[in-house]
């Protein structure tokens, strides 16, 4: 172990883990695909006018799938309307798609479908925003959107007491956001009382311990921190999942990532076990392991460098019970969880 950090650990080992009173799994999120973990599109939506057909290639892969789409806001010259359109950075033109006809209007068929069929496969599709602008315009445009499909939409009362976690009224489409405290103004504090919340936000992972430690010293603390201080919130009604990246598994991340070892797969474990034990649904992202040659559009900073590398690491993540595994690599993943199941079956 470096000298440097010796010091930096005691500080560490001397933290008081503030452990939340209500630790309770009552989330109706465990409920979704029987509790199994699920393939997540990761950037599922085109690219600078490239990957058109990655909707096309997570739907594929069967259901229940959870399918990420990056938001932000395109204002009409003509009409000066607000239209969410999904994009992966904050400034987009009339050449990307509207998260209406991109996403909503393709997946129509599938969810009128499922309106018909069988209740107890529902929800079929866990739709994930990741936005990239939380100006107050786009949310609400957002809001006012999802209003339009609320048929389609799994959703929960808002009641009296934010921390009480309502009971879902299921729907074939099921729609969480991210933590941003914008984000929850609009989706939460400004809906009243005994009206509908359409979408769900993440937990805060508390990064205060952090204050005033080096780059390189964050970087150990982040992968090596109790769980216990890395969440020290229950669940509410609005926030009922936890998104993390991979720096809180292995050093560094994926770029950083060594062998897979006894000791990942228990810190991985002991990080899932806590947020489910604390009644958060978790994901984690992104896993990929791809050569240049295999690349579609994919960013090299989630990338472990092989498939060797990230199945193990997503042999890991079933084994675990990560809620939500983010991939670019969506019929991989799939066939892979496949095949770890019936050899599971076999046994």
């Amino acid at each position: 172990m470096c000298k440097s950090l010796l010091p930096f650990l005691l500080i560490i080992a001397s933290l008081r883990v503030q452990t939340p009173e209500r630790m309770r799994p009552d989330n109706d999120l465990f409920r979704v695909n029987g509790g199994k973990p699920l393939v997540d599109a990761h950037n599922c939506y085109p690219e600078d006018g490239k990957w058109a057909n990655r909707i096309d290639r997570a739907l594929s892969t069967g259901l229940p799938v959870a399918i990420e789409q990056d938001i932000a806001g395109y204002r009409d010259p003509a009409t000066g309307q607000l239209i969410p359109k999904v994009a992966h950075g904050p400034k987009v033109g009339e050449s990307e798609p509207t998260l209406r006809a991109y996403f909503f209007e393709r997946v129509r068929p599938i969810i009128e479908k499922a309106l018909a069929g069988d209740k107890k496969r529902w929800p079929v599709i866990v739709l994930h925003f990741d936005f990239k602008d939380n100006s107050p315009d786009l949310l609400r445009a957002v809001w006012k959107l999802l209003g339009e499909y609320e048929t389609w939409i799994t959703t929960a009362p808002k009641g009296d007491d934010p921390k009480r976690l309502e009971a879902f009224t299921w729907k074939p489409l099921l729609v969480l956001t991210e933590d941003n405290d914008n984000q929850q103004q609009v989706f939460f504090d400004a809906v009243p009382v005994g009206q509908s919340l359409r979408l769900f936000g993440s937990a805060h992972t508390n990064e205060g311990f952090l204050k005033g430690l080096t780059r390189r010293q964050a970087v150990y603390a982040m992968a090596h921190a109790a769980p216990e201080q890395l969440l020290t919130e229950a669940p509410t009604n609005y926030r009922r999942w936890w998104n993390n990246g991979w720096a809180v598994v292995e050093e560094g991340g994926q770029r950083q990532a060594g062998e897979w070892t006894t000791e990942d797969q228990q810190r991985l474990t002991r990080v899932v076990d806590y947020a489910h034990r604390l009644g958060y649904w978790i994901r984690f992202y992104t896993l990929d392991g791809f050569s240049s040659q295999e690349s579609q559009g994919w960013n090299q900073g989630y990338n472990f460098g092989s498939r060797p590398a990230v199945e193990a690491r997503w042999q890991a993540a079933l084994a675990a019970g990560v809620d939500m595994i983010a991939t670019d690599q969506y019929e991989d993943l799939a066939k892979f969880r496949a095949t770890v199941s019936a050899a599971s079956n076999r046994k």
